[in-house]
């Protein structure tokens, strides 16, 4: 058997990360989304937290940091949807 030449092995590479693509358009996007808001959301988190734990406005803290824990457990959930999709196979 003969070996595929160096510009074939390319193309084929080139043709599996451009099918990957098709199969699962804007993945990276989507991650990288996934990352920012689920930072965002740790961070805002951390800041309630500390305004609740000073005791300072706790009426309007407390609600304030549920949604950022929401916002980061849905990242998560999101996250892990995204992993599962892509290790499924076709």
């Amino acid at each position: 058997m003969t070996e595929p030449s160096s510009k074939n092995r390319v193309k084929s590479e080139q043709y599996a990360r451009l099918k990957a693509e098709a199969a699962a358009p804007y993945r990276g996007l989507r991650q990288f989304i996934y990352i920012a808001c689920g930072a965002s959301g740790f961070m805002g988190a951390l800041i309630f937290l500390s305004g609740l734990l000073a005791g300072r406005d706790v009426n309007s803290a407390l609600p304030n940091f549920a949604l950022q824990i929401g916002v980061v457990a849905l990242m998560v959930f999101l996250w892990r949807w995204e992993q599962r999709r892509q290790q499924r196979p076709k």
